[in-house]
């Protein structure tokens, strides 16, 4: 079933295809208009506003916490009826090193407090309180597909597997827009989104070398 948008598409196919062309455009965008900047790393406000930035164009639920519950295969993410007060409390985790920032994007990631979406927003969410906090970077193309999801799917019992994953995937080229657009490229495979490949969509913001 189609998700109801505002581009009037009806065909799942064609709605994925122009899901991600504008929504990658948008990832592109805010990394290069200092959009990033002004959101503060690890709140709840933040990842709405990427959420919004992303999806507000395409879904009217864009920025909203989700009403209904979500179920990805055996797993359950948090219950909508708990899901403000699993937000609240994900906010207060601390985020000074490494592992704080790993455990609170896994306790994020489990509330899904989005109806869409969730994944590739999560993700420009962690990358910035990594380059806020720590000065560093996720290049996700370092990281396999089938590997990542599966320590996703394990990290809310055992979070070593990310960890690893992550740690081996940090760069501290901050500003390299290749890097950037190849992370994005592989943060949207990870939920089959490959129809176009970001380089590919036109001059963007970030080549000005503000991606920080």
């Amino acid at each position: 079933m189609t998700l109801k948008n505002k581009l009037g598409i009806t065909d799942e196919i064609e709605l994925a295809h122009e899901e991600e062309r504008i929504s990658k455009l948008a990832a592109l965008r805010i990394y290069g208009d200092g959009t990033l900047n002004t959101l503060a790393p690890g709140t709840f406000g933040a990842l709405k506003a990427i959420h919004v930035a992303l999806f507000g164009d395409i879904y009217d639920f864009a920025g909203k916490v989700r009403t209904v519950n979500l179920a990805k295969g055996n797993f359950r993410f948090a219950s909508a009826l708990y899901l403000e007060s699993a937000i609240s409390s994900i906010e207060a985790m601390p985020q000074d090193c490494f592992d704080q920032i790993v455990e609170k994007y896994v306790e994020m990631n489990v509330a899904h407090p989005f109806r869409e979406g969730n994944g590739r927003s999560g993700r420009i969410w962690l990358d910035h309180i990594f380059r806020r906090e720590l000065g560093l970077t996720v290049d996700w193309s370092r990281i396999g597909r089938d590997d990542y999801m599966l320590a996703m799917e394990r990290s809310p019992i055992r979070d070593l597997e990310i960890k690893m994953q992550l740690k081996q995937a940090l760069s501290d080229d901050l500003q390299n827009v290749t890097l950037l657009a190849r992370s994005v490229d592989a943060s949207y495979s990870y939920e089959g989104y490959d129809a176009y490949r970001a380089e590919d969509l036109g001059p963007h913001s970030a080549e000005e070398g503000n991606a920080r």
